[in-house]
């Protein structure tokens, strides 16, 4: 209610409990009318009964009155005001040109699994957890793929054995045939038995192929079994954060099925140097976003967190659904609190931001400026009175106005009437 009507009706309202206090006085009976009278003594009572009457209507009247004239005097006092926060602004959006929202998202992120189907034996990691690549994350129970390593190289053992055993017999067989040739030129032995030496030592020699084979395929079948055991053991890709767990000791682990009480991957790991935010960009501002444009990135989890940023790709397809292209923004400063599936803003800027404009500035709306005495002031709001301060003006920010003297988060004044002055009493008004 406006003031000049909400006065009227406090008026009327005082001057009603002031009669009603008068008449509720007046009104008492005078019980001592009802006394017989015995001489002098009673009209004495009478006359101070009287007095005491008209002196509580009397002080009825002047507390009435000197608090209604407390009330009005504050009342009328007040000057309702409305007010505004001094908030921070970057000078990063004077060069923006287009605002996106999007997801921070790792560029390359693995679930890792083994090939192999078993129970898992041992885990190493826990969510957070920082590896580097080929370590260790975990292992399935591979007893029996071990069995099968040693007896293939058992089996490798063997043929290298033979192979052996066949070196000799072709060294025998090669001193054999030597000796028969010289007998046979001497004609001591008939051509008969240097034919025996000769086919001897062709097949000790055949006999070394065959066991050079043997080692070849005992070796492969060592290393298939090898391959084998170390399917049983996960290992991780490249450098990254174990971003979830998805399985613990006990589990079953089968890849390639979904059986009741199993698991597929058991962890999920990315490398925090491949993130970038995904913004979707509306198809009628394309004409804005080029490739390596600059750009600034700000989380919605830490506000006050400004990162520079460069668009790094879009993806050749437009959504039809929604009329969107999606945009990748590359981080070019990092920070060790950006995570994976946070949710960012994206400013795409008309130019890089320079150093001395990546700081926030107080600023206000304009209309909250007002100039007394030829300077510019602004009027803070605290408690019930406002106190006028003096502000220095800078450049324009958006749609407010950079200014020095006041700090962010005071209240000030928006629009104040130019009969305000420095001390007075105001009232907030609300919204």
């Amino acid at each position: 209610m406006p003031t000049r009507l909400r006065f009227p009706l406090f008026c009327s309202t005082i001057g009603g409990l002031i009669i009603a206090s008068l008449r509720s006085i007046v009104a008492t009976p005078d019980i001592s009318r009802l006394k017989i009278e015995r001489g002098a003594a009673p009209q004495v009572q009478g006359q101070r009964s009287r007095r005491r009457r008209w002196g509580r209507i009397v002080l009825a009247v002047v507390v009435v009155g000197l608090g209604a004239s407390v009330a009005l005097g504050r009342f009328a006092g007040k000057t309702s005001v409305e007010t505004v926060t001094v908030a921070q602004a970057y000078p990063a959006q004077n060069y923006t040109l287009l605002n996106a929202t999007g997801y921070v998202v790792a560029q390359r992120k693995a679930a890792l699994s083994s090939k192999a189907t078993g129970r898992l034996e041992w885990l190493g990691v826990l969510e957070g957890s920082r590896v580097k690549k080929d370590e260790v994350v975990a292992r399935l129970e591979n007893r029996d793929v071990g069995a099968s390593l040693g007896q293939a190289q058992a089996n490798v053992k063997v043929a290298q054995a033979n192979l052996e055993q066949g070196q000799a017999e072709l060294l025998d067989a090669q001193a054999n045939f030597k000796r028969t040739g010289d007998l046979l030129d001497q004609k001591f032995i008939a051509a008969a038995s240097y034919d025996t030496a000769q086919a001897r030592l062709n097949k000790a020699k055949a006999n070394i192929s065959g066991y050079t084979a043997a080692i070849a395929a005992a070796r492969a079948n060592a290393q298939a079994a090898q391959v084998a055991l170390d399917q049983t053991v996960i290992r991780a890709p490249f450098d990254g954060v174990i971003l979830t767990k998805n399985a613990n000791v006990g589990d079953n682990i089968t890849p390639f099925s979904s059986a009741a009480d199993s698991k597929g991957a058991v962890v999920t790991i990315a490398d925090m140097d491949t993130l970038e935010v995904e913004a979707d960009v509306s198809e009628s501002s394309l004409s804005k976003i080029r490739v390596d444009q600059p750009a600034e990135i700000q989380l919605d989890a830490f506000p006050e967190l400004r990162l520079a940023g460069t668009v790094s790709r879009t993806v050749p397809t437009v959504d039809r659904s929604k009329a969107t292209l999606l945009v990748k923004v590359r981080f070019v400063d990092r920070d060790p609190r950006v995570l994976p599936d946070m949710s960012a803003k994206v400013a795409f800027l008309s130019k890089a931001v320079p150093a001395e404009d990546r700081q926030p500035v107080t600023a206000v709306q304009p209309a909250a400026i007002v100039t007394r005495d030829g300077k510019p002031v602004v009027f803070v709001a605290d408690a019930d009175k406002v106190t006028q301060v003096a502000v220095t003006q800078g450049r324009k920010i958006g749609e407010l106005v950079e200014v020095r003297g006041v700090k962010p988060g005071q209240k000030v004044v928006l629009a104040p009437d130019p009969k305000l002055q420095d001390g007075q009493a105001v009232a907030m008004a609300k919204k």
